[in-house]
């Protein structure tokens, strides 16, 4: 019998949230680069003299330190951990403005795509390099786009772009065509975001090189219609579990017009 290899006492990790789990400590919701999301209790994190409570904090990259877990699942996977330390490893600090509402955004989409316990080493990269460039102002948009499609494709839930769903042909460069959440590429029956060929296959070239700056470029050159078209694939898989963040941006946006 093969037995898993024990993941490392210290990784790299972002804090995506977390909650009160009693009047002194919390519960993370950490993002790492070997293990995924991981459910972890930060005990005594809430105490004035805790070394813990001015580094857990969204978007700062850390080195955490966890604990063997005390509880296993019928699979023998960790349930929850404990935090023995955390250090900031320097870097991105905290954003703000609209580069603060688009970070939430960010850590609410992977909270709701990604389960527990599953890592995604190249996500985790895509995240950790678009944090900077959520501060950039003009290009935080083509980042978003690039992260959007990367966790799509990580997950499972993004077609090859470069074929069509019916016959698996290539798409024709010259030709728009549709993005259905269903099939995948498609020809367009009906007036909705479209892209041409030439794009579509740039934006999975670009995917299946790994590089984010090549994918931002392919989605610079994608022009305004890629954000319609993954807001629809995005909502689609979300189902019935709508994105408090966008709904919160949309309402201040609301109030300052």
């Amino acid at each position: 019998m093969v037995r898993a290899s024990r993941p490392p006492a210290v990784q790299a990790g972002f804090v995506l949230h977390h909650y009160d789990w009693s009047e002194t400590s919390l519960v993370l919701d950490l993002f790492t680069r070997e293990q995924g999301r991981l459910a972890v209790v930060a005990k005594g994190a809430k105490r004035p003299y805790s070394q813990l409570r001015g580094v857990l904090l969204p978007f700062l990259k850390l080195q955490v330190t966890l604990s063997k877990p005390s509880k296993m699942n019928e699979e023998g996977v960790a349930e929850v951990q404990s935090l023995r330390g955390a250090e900031w490893v320097g870097g991105q600090t905290l954003p703000s403005g609209a580069a603060l509402f688009s970070g939430y955004y960010v850590n609410e989409l992977l909270l709701k795509f990604l389960p527990r316990q599953d890592p995604h080493p190249a996500l985790f990269d895509a995240y950790a390099d678009l944090l900077p460039q959520l501060q950039s102002g003009e290009t935080a948009q083509t980042a978003l786009r690039a992260f959007e499609l990367r966790l799509l494709a990580d997950c499972g839930l993004l077609p090859d772009l470069s074929v069509l769903a019916t016959t698996q042909a290539p798409v024709d460069l010259e030709r728009l065509y549709m993005l259905s959440a269903e099939a995948g590429v498609v020809v367009p029956t009906h007036d909705a975001p479209q892209l041409t060929g030439q794009a579509l296959v740039r934006l999975q070239a670009a995917l299946m090189h790994g590089s984010m700056e090549a994918l931002r470029a392919a989605c610079e050159d994608a022009g305004s219609s890629l954000k319609p078209l993954l807001r629809g694939l995005l909502h689609y898989h979300l189902g019935h579990r709508p994105l408090r963040t966008r709904q919160v941006l949309l309402e201040v946006q609301k109030l300052l017009t």
